[in-house]
């Protein structure tokens, strides 16, 4: 027969008795609660921000994302009028939930956070999804 401590069948019956107290407890039934029992969440989001830094915001993270994409390239007067489009879309995107904290580090500070380049990144993904992407050449009429 297998020896087993005795620490460890103590932990399994601990574990296994909280485990079936919890499952038994839950309920399908919605509880009903009076109005003043209700919970409301209201809370801001901070202040709005105003359309012109917000359109301030749009034109200068347009133009940054033009000069970082133009920086290393050869043709930077064709690249510079290939990437003006995605880079406002971005800029545009991003702007729709800009926040005040978000856009004074941007346009003051000249900082980016953390949560501008997670919209920058689903922006960017959103923009060029809609990209058409040329199509293959046909080989032998296939």
């Amino acid at each position: 027969m297998i020896k087993m401590p005795i620490k460890t069948i103590v932990v399994l019956l601990v574990s296994l008795f909280i485990s079936s107290t919890l499952t038994a407890c839950s309920d399908d039934k919605p509880q009903k609660t009076t109005k003043k029992e209700q919970i409301y969440f209201d809370h801001s989001h901070g202040s709005e921000v105003s359309n012109l830094k917000k359109h301030t915001f749009e034109h200068k993270f347009a133009k940054q994302c033009v000069e970082r994409e133009v920086r290393n390239s050869v043709n930077k007067e064709n690249d510079r009028k290939r990437f003006t489009k995605p880079c406002l879309c971005i800029a545009t995107r991003i702007m729709r939930n800009l926040t005040a904290v978000e856009a004074e580090k941007f346009l003051v500070e000249k900082k980016s956070t953390q949560s501008l380049k997670m919209s920058f990144d689903e922006a960017a993904y959103f923009c060029l999804q809609n990209k058409k992407t040329p199509k293959a050449k046909k080989i032998f009429g296939r």
